[in-house]
């Protein structure tokens, strides 16, 4: 019974992924890229979809099947700088204690609403660009970055301002 019970749950979860249960939206995938040397993007979330990492493709985003103007969203992220002292390893357990309890102080959450550009029928989820300054830029384009039609142009790997504008 418990076996047939998880893959019942298991088929509701992936076609959950591959459409949506009303005619309105439309489920796609969830994306990130990181544009900023030197920290890590721990986590993100768009609309409350969350993905860990960057999300390389994770399942799933309900967008609209129409695009509306004034459509939103808010995206929350938490960012490792990579200001923590250097790793101790494992051989001192009280060392390795306390320099995880440093990094894990070192994280900042962070929050903002942007708006989703419009679409039209050919949209692939949601891609988020993880700007300088806690910038954020998203799109539904179906390319991948760094190709001819890609809306997004911030190359990566740039560096954090010494102040950042406000």
């Amino acid at each position: 019974m418990l076996k047939r019970i998880f893959i019942i749950l298991a088929i509701l979860m992936v076609s959950g992924c591959s459409r949506a249960g009303n005619n309105d939206y439309t489920a796609g995938d969830l994306r990130a890229k990181n544009h900023v040397s030197g920290q890590s993007i721990n986590w993100f979330s768009v609309n409350g979809y969350r993905a860990s990492g960057l999300g390389g493709g994770v399942c799933c985003i309900m967008l609209p099947l129409k695009w509306n103007p004034g459509l939103k969203a808010r995206i929350e992220w938490e960012v490792d700088p990579k200001t923590a002292s250097k790793f101790p390893g494992y051989k001192d357990w009280e060392k390795y204690l306390k320099w995880e309890k440093e990094v894990k102080a070192s994280y900042r959450k962070h929050s903002t609403i942007v708006d989703i550009p419009e679409y039209g029928k050919s949209r692939c989820g949601i891609t988020v660009h993880f700007l300088p300054c806690n910038q954020v830029k998203v799109t539904t384009v179906c390319q991948g970055y760094g190709t001819p039609g890609y809306p997004v142009k911030e190359p990566l790997n740039m560096k954090e301002p010494a102040q950042c504008p406000e």
